[in-house]
């Protein structure tokens, strides 16, 4: 097959482009077409296998207005270098995964910035089998972009064609997984204005739930604007005044959830993940009695999987870290207090809804509210703070920004932690501190934020 030299070397200007969860930026300005482009032939000559015939890549997007542009050049990179394009559509990402590994694709590809707002959009890819990618591979689709490359031409171009039945493939294997049936709950979901708005109303209501919907009608513009995961105040409002039994807020991908309790109260990651390790635990599937969670995850979800006899392996922040320990210790639960959960017998990365219909399961099944089954975890107050700084490398060296920290946790004496973290896609530092009063977590991070900030 003749092949033809791309002479053509892109200019990127956003650093390295990978970050915790693929590549993000403002759509049009940092993550303009041609990067999206590049990025694309980049990783099909990167994870399709040499000699593959016909190879085959899936791309699902969110409803940001920008995506529509992105799914164009994504899909004209794979077509360029030989890859088969099959278009999902609007589709949460873990749909995307999903049907990754169920259609034996070769890779998969998300256009969404997750919760982030709508001038944002991002890429994220999926291996063969749905799986996250490894830095080392990340790196070598990254040296890859916009190099000199041997294209296919004629016959050896990729075809793209739209998806018929990608959503019902999706809402079935969610309804196999589901394990009790919904039925006498009533719930108020908020889809974000994102990938769930259709999936997430449908499948709940298929599980037998009465749902009431908010924040389900996307328009390209209003994803995640004062709703969803990151915004609870609305559906709180709407739970109380529906006397719904719980609520669940999605993020503008609907790879993660959170929950409102009928009381009103907040049930966060760590809480959902503490539930569903309890189920899981009780009939036999929590494999080696053991939850991966990471170092945010409260001091109070440790001690209810210590009372309830579940070890705690902890891991850095980002889903991708949970997954890479779950793959390694064969664990089948794992997730963050941000509402990222993995159920590894289910799914290959987490999974927003399936999360919450094994939440509303065990609600179901136990006949518990929500607010009492996560009243296992007692919280320490926590207080987040992000620092905007210049150069996370030098607080990471800052001799100053130790003492500081050392003298917090001599302070909090054993009835507290101190954890900084810097932001894998923005150029800040987040300041956690968990005390025995809130009052003084607050204190003790505003006096190491103060430092960091001078670093």
């Amino acid at each position: 097959m003749r092949r033809r030299e791309s002479k053509e070397r892109v200019s990127f200007g956003m650093g390295r482009l990978f970050g915790t969860d693929g590549v993000r930026g403002v759509a049009n300005a940092d993550l303009t077409p041609a990067v999206a482009l590049a990025l694309a032939t980049s990783a099909a000559q990167v994870l399709v296998p040499a000699g593959a015939d016909r190879p085959r890549a899936v791309v699902g997007r969110d409803p940001r207005a920008s995506g529509e542009m992105l799914e164009a050049a994504v899909a004209a990179g794979l077509a360029s270098a030989g890859v088969d394009v099959l278009l999902l559509g609007v589709v949460p990402t873990p749909a995307v995964a999903f049907l990754t590994a169920e259609l034996s694709a070769d890779l998969g590809v998300v256009i969404s910035a997750s919760h982030n707002a709508m001038p944002d959009n991002g890429i994220k890819i999926f291996a063969a089998g749905g799986l996250k990618l490894d830095d080392a591979v990340e790196d070598a689709i990254e040296s890859g972009l916009g190099l000199p490359s041997a294209l296919p031409t004629g016959a050896g171009v990729g075809r793209i064609t739209s998806a018929t039945d990608s959503i019902g493939r999706y809402l079935d294997h969610l309804q196999a997984c589901t394990p009790h049936s919904l039925a006498g709950l009533s719930i108020v979901v908020d889809c974000a204005n994102g990938a769930a708005f259709s999936v997430a109303p449908e499948i709940y209501r298929r599980a037998g739930a009465e749902v009431v919907v908010i924040a389900g009608e996307p328009d390209g513009l209003n994803i995640n604007d004062g709703v969803g995961s990151t915004h609870l105040d609305v559906l709180r409002a709407a739970v109380v005044a529906h006397g719904a039994d719980l609520g669940i807020a999605h993020d503008g991908d609907a790879d993660r959830c959170l929950a409102i309790a009928a009381d009103g109260s907040d049930v966060d990651g760590d809480a959902i993940l503490a539930i569903l390790a309890v189920a899981l635990n009780r009939t036999g599937r929590l494999h080696r009695s053991t939850v991966v969670g990471t170092v945010m995850a409260n001091i109070g979800f440790h001690q209810a999987m210590k009372k309830a006899g579940i070890e705690v392996v902890t891991t850095g922040v980002g889903d991708r870290y949970v997954l890479e320990e779950m793959r390694t210790g064969g664990y089948s639960l794992g997730g963050e207090q941000s509402g990222h959960v993995v159920l590894a017998d289910q799914a290959t990365t987490g999974d927003g809804v399936l999360t919450a219909l094994h939440l509303m399961s065990e609600v179901a099944f136990t006949g518990r509210s929500l607010a009492d089954l996560a009243s296992a975890v007692v919280r320490f107050p926590q207080v987040l703070i992000n620092v905007r700084v210049g150069d996370k490398a030098a607080v990471a060296d800052s001799a100053s920004v130790a003492a500081a920290v050392a003298a917090a946790e001599a302070e909090l004496a054993g009835s507290g932690r101190v954890l900084l973290r810097p932001s894998g896609t923005e150029p800040l530092v987040r300041v956690m501190v968990e005390a025995a009063t809130a009052e003084q977590a607050q204190e003790v991070a505003g006096r190491v934020a103060a430092v960091v900030a001078l670093a």
